[in-house]
């Protein structure tokens, strides 16, 4: 007999702290929706009689004060300590201590928990291979020791961990180092028959609730579907072989009947357990129970056979464990038709996007007559399917009424266009054959997890791919190096421009190249590779310690946050938006430096707290929670300046000009017609003034108004509030991800650039404005390689919870909001600054266009005409044709919904197909949930985006309508 026990204990699969509770204190493993239903913590269904407090039992909790939410009112006693903050490794810790020993002297109570959290804790801040984690892990082992040596004969001693840790310190996944821990049981009492084993029995969780409720001499729970640990029912040890086999069996026999019973209620009232085998264990158990009645009888008359009574524990054990592998694979059902309705409903919406934007810029198409009366066709759809789902008998089903009527709404859109011939089939190709190639094999790459896996390196390839598609493009039409064969179609302009634009592009070309290899060093691992080592730059420098590494790496984050700002304020002053005292020119002017300051600031001191000194650990304390505050609100006033005044514009006057502008009514423009019709006149006449006047070299020229910045007014909105944004964003990431950022600014800048080569300068265009697919793409994998860049991963163990308490270290009280949204803001960072930066993919090529001038020919008075530079009108040619303008912004929208729209599609139809894959609950269900809620934050900002741009033109309009009353004064 010996005193103690040592098992490999198997966590249930749960990425909620609760769920583990749950599977502790009942022996029921939670359902999805159940998880659901209780993600904030609340009361938890059916509170096993482990915590209950019924049959008289008294039981003593401290610890986590989570479980004060779960079980309320159900401790005779309780010590509950705040929890949620992950960097706190010693509240939780030293207040049961504080409690344990004084407790565990009184004789009040049956049963003691006391639930630590510092080595978790640790593990989340640190890693499990830290210093601290080795003082946390010594202070366990002087705990144990001093409860060992007070424990009392009729005592059990259980020590268990609720699940393990990666390499990283994180869990929730189903890796074996997540979901294996430890199970110490000891007795000051010879307890246990059999020596231990030299590898370590493996013990589900579910099997320590019915061993403790029989241990105490309470009822199994009901919903309990563990079998109880064999080596705590003993009898009289080796002495006794027959009664230590008897103890056992009739251990095992309560449990099955308790399971027996919650087999029967649970297939009464769900029924989805399949019947035939619901009925194997029943036949199982009812042989059981006809062999353990019969060995009782046996029993009175002492012919009993120890190998009996064993093969009744073998065929008892057998049904507990079929009965738990029935349950469990039961609860992880599919519904295929709410998967199939879902699948059409994305489909269909995905596919409306694509045809919508192949007719957004057909002049005099019937869009809203067309769409509304699809919408009427989409809505009697839905009511006839769910007429007939009623009359089957089924129920109504949202999933499949949606889907029927998106379903009937795109067929009822088809057949119109049909009717008025606007079908044709280039409109269901999303741009040229290499695109389509591209977006196919990205599509594909879904449905396989390794390439799922290896993401993180798919997108940056698949990136310089299209880049170099782009320069093969632009050395075929000639733009790219004038030594090379020019396609005969081509005229001796473009050969022209081809010397200053070919060097230029190659230039891009190589920056960008050499961006996208930079960034990739800040990458992290998918734990199902346990060859590849994650960058270990994504680490806080809190983790290096000290040392003149330490310093030398927080002059690199100074540094980028330096590059950043400079960056920024160098582009707008190079456009002339610096130029304006707006509220919002002012603020990136001053504001944004204090704004780098403050996060400078804060790094400093959150990666030093530990070492400050007592007498200064309040005041380090205080600026740790107001410096990230700070920054966030001047991001919000800064957000509010641009928002109050978007039109960062210098205006000088001067005297009064000789050749007016001739409009066609008097007094202010009465209509938008009026406005849309002498906006360009001014701007041209602006530049026109102003480039006589330098020409001249001062005031030979007359000049009546000069505006700087005019022609950039729209991106300089934009790219203010992305930099207003980077800030706050930046601030939820290690120090170290702020070089990610800068290394990914500049790859975004030179891609637009690049593409801007690529379209082409839009002076020459008559018709509509467009984004050309290619762009599109580019972008969109761009957003994918910056989320795995900033040391993201679709699963959940890689989640960055430590974003929750940057600026509230102490936590977030009760609710979940504010926690929820700062990791989200961390987690869909990427997603956040490129949908809301997607509308620059239109208006960059207008702001390339400044860079040089464009030759056409310009009438004179006499009639003839002359070759000259035509003043560059950037973005104010989008002022030229303002329904051109709103139809593009539309269309950018539509195409980018595609793009997004495919990729979730895709993720939903691999994870419906390979539902039962080996890795659909690790890699293709974490990937959908990820990719579409990263679609929901995409959607939201690119609308914000785009909320943006259109109040910007308002405020153009109203600038415009001001300047010429003040004009005609």
């Amino acid at each position: 007999m010996l005193k103690a026990l040592v098992l490999l204990f198997l966590a249930w699969v749960c990425f909620l702290f609760y769920a583990g509770i749950a599977v502790f204190t009942s022996g029921f493993l939670l359902t999805r929706l159940e998880l659901t239903n209780h993600s904030s913590c609340q009361e938890l269904p059916g509170k096993g009689p482990l915590v209950g407090g019924g049959r008289g039992k008294r039981v003593v909790f401290m610890g986590d004060d989570t479980w004060e939410g779960l079980f309320p009112g159900a401790f005779s006693k309780a010590f509950f300590f705040p929890s949620f903050n992950v960097k706190d490794l010693h509240t939780v810790d030293n207040g049961i201590l504080e409690h344990l020993y004084p407790t565990m002297d009184r004789n009040d109570w049956d049963l003691l928990i006391a639930h630590f959290l510092g080595v978790d804790h640790c593990g989340h801040k640190h890693g499990p291979h830290h210093p601290e984690m080795a003082k946390k892990l010594k202070q366990m082992d002087q705990m144990l020791q001093t409860l060992v040596e007070r424990l009392e004969n009729d005592t059990l001693l259980v020590v268990a961990g609720d699940h393990g840790m990666t390499e990283t310190g994180d869990h929730g996944g189903d890796s074996k180092p997540e979901v294996t821990a430890a199970l110490f049981l000891y007795s000051p009492l010879p307890l246990f028959p059999r020596a231990p084993l030299k590898d370590p029995e493996v013990v589900p969780q579910v099997n320590l609730v019915p061993t403790l409720a029989l241990l105490l001499g309470l009822p199994i729970p009901f919903g309990n579907i563990g079998e109880v640990i064999m080596d705590l029912f003993s009898g009289e040890g080796d002495t006794q072989p027959l009664a230590t086999a008897l103890a056992q069996a009739s251990a095992y026999h309560l449990n099955a009947q308790q399971v027996s019973r919650f087999l029967h209620a649970y297939s009464l009232a769900a029924q989805d357990l399949p019947p035939e085998e619901l009925q194997r264990l029943q036949d199982l158990f009812s042989s059981a129970s006809s062999e353990y009645e019969r060995l009782l009888d046996q029993l009175k008359a002492d012919e009993v056979r120890e190998a009996d009574v064993q093969a009744l524990i073998s065929q008892l054990r057998l049904f507990l464990r079929g009965a738990r592998t029935a349950c469990t694979e039961t609860w992880a059902r599919f519904r295929p038709l709410r998967m199939i309705g879902g699948t059409i409903l994305l489909a269909s919406t995905c596919l409306l996007c694509l045809v919508t934007s192949g007719l957004t810029s057909s002049p005099g198409f019937p869009s809203h007559c067309l769409l509304l009366r699809s919408v009427a066709w989409g809505l009697a759809g839905a009511v006839l399917l769910a007429g007939g789902l009623m009359a089957g008998g089924s129920g109504l089903e949202p999933v499949l009424l949606c889907a029927g009527g998106a379903a009937t709404s795109l067929i009822a859109f088809l057949w119109a266009l049909k009717s008025r011939g606007r079908l044709p089939m280039a409109v269901f190709l999303p741009g040229p054959l290499p695109i389509l190639v591209l977006l196919f094999l990205r599509s594909a790459a879904f449905f396989s997890d390794s390439f799922v896996l290896a993401e993180a390196q798919a997108a940056p390839f698949l990136l310089r791919s299209l880049s170099l598609f782009l320069v093969a493009q632009l050395h075929w039409e000639g733009r790219l190096l004038t030594g090379w064969p020019i396609a005969p179609c081509l005229s001796s302009p473009t050969a022209s421009m081809a010397r200053r634009e070919g060097p230029r592009a190659l230039g891009l070309l190589v920056g960008l190249l050499l961006c996208v290899r930079l960034s990739s060093l800040f990458h992290r691992c998918p734990e199902e590779t346990p060859v590849c080592q994650s960058s270990p730059w994504l680490a806080p420098l809190a983790a290096m310690g000290g040392g003149q590494a330490k310093n030398l790496w927080y002059g690199a984050c100074l540094g980028a946050l330096g590059v950043l700002v400079l960056s920024i304020r160098f582009w707008l002053r190079r456009c002339g938006n610096l130029n304006s005292p707006a509220p919002p020119v002012l603020f990136v002017r001053w504001g944004l430096p204090l704004m780098a300051l403050g996060t400078a600031a804060h790094w400093a001191l959150a990666s030093g707290s530990d070492e400050a000194p007592p007498r200064l650990q309040a005041l380090v304390s205080g600026a740790v929670v107001g410096l990230p505050r700070a920054v966030l609100g001047l991001a919000a006033i800064g957000l509010g300046l641009l928002l109050w005044q978007p039109v960062t514009v210098l205006v000088k006057t001067g005297a009064s000009s000789s050749n007016p502008i001739v409009v066609p009514f008097v007094g202010p423009p009465a209509s938008q017609a009026d406005l849309d019709y002498v906006v360009p006149q001014i701007y041209r006449r602006m530049q026109e003034a102003l480039r006589g006047k330098l020409a001249g070299g001062g005031g030979q020229t007359p000049m009546a108004l000069a505006a700087y910045g005019l022609g950039s007014v729209y991106s300089a909105a934009l790219v203010t509030a992305l930099a207003l944004l980077a800030f706050p964003l930046l601030l939820l990431h290690t120090e170290r991800i702020s070089l990610a950022f800068l290394i990914l600014f500049l790859q975004s800048f030179l891609l637009l650039q690049l593409l801007a080569a690529a379209v082409g300068t839009p002076a020459g265009s008559s018709g509509p404005f467009s984004v050309p697919w290619l762009a599109i793409f580019a972008w969109a994998l761009t957003a994918t390689q910056t989320f795995y860049s900033t040391g993201h991963q679709p699963v959940f163990p890689a989640i960055h919870w430590n974003a929750a308490f940057v600026g509230f270290p102490e936590g977030h009280g009760s609710s979940p909001v504010l926690p929820a949204l700062l990791v989200g803001a961390n987690t869909f960072a990427s997603h956040l600054l490129f949908s809301v930066g997607c509308p620059l993919l239109l208006l960059w090529p207008f702001v390339h266009e400044g860079q040089g001038s464009t030759k056409k020919k310009k009438p004179l008075a006499s009639g003839s005409e002359v070759e000259g530079e035509e003043e560059p009108l950037m973005e104010m040619r989008l002022r030229d044709a303002p329904h051109h303008f709103n139809a593009a912004l539309l269309q950018l929208g539509l195409k980018y919904f595609f793009i997004l729209g495919i990729q979730v599609l895709a993720c939903v139809l691999a994870a419906s197909i390979l539902r039962r894959h080996l890795m659909v609950w690790k890699v293709f269900a974490p990937k959908f949930i990820f990719e579409a809620v990263g679609f929901a934050v995409s959607s939201l900002a690119f609308l914000l985006g785009v909320a943006l741009v259109m109040w910007v033109d308002r405020a153009v309009g109203s600038w415009f309508k001001q300047l010429i009353l003040s004009q005609e004064r």
